[in-house]
């Protein structure tokens, strides 16, 4: 089995105010905790990751340990951040 990694990026200037940043960006990682037994955990698997107002905030992607620097720049997980709607994950509490 290669080693691989787990990468994680989320913009928290996308987010909520500041003042709710934290709390939006704890209910993404919540709900990432539990989303990801639905991936098979490959390098390349990946996928976009939603703030509660279902604004594209970031990405995660699996890579092998000896990617690039900066292997999410060519991700296919990794669309630009434009704010438009995707699809809604379920709510948490």
């Amino acid at each position: 089995m290669e080693a691989m990694k787990f990468l994680l990026e989320v913009d928290l200037d996308g987010m909520a105010s500041d003042g709710e940043r934290a709390r939006e960006l704890g209910r993404v990682l919540r709900y990432w905790a539990g989303n990801v037994r639905h991936y098979d955990l490959e390098p390349g698997d990946g996928s976009p990751v939603y703030d509660s107002g279902y604004r594209e905030v970031g990405h995660w992607t699996v890579v092998t340990a000896d990617s690039p620097a900066d292997p999410m720049a060519d991700s296919p997980a990794k669309a630009p951040l434009s704010g438009e709607s995707g699809p809604r994950p379920p709510e948490s509490p």
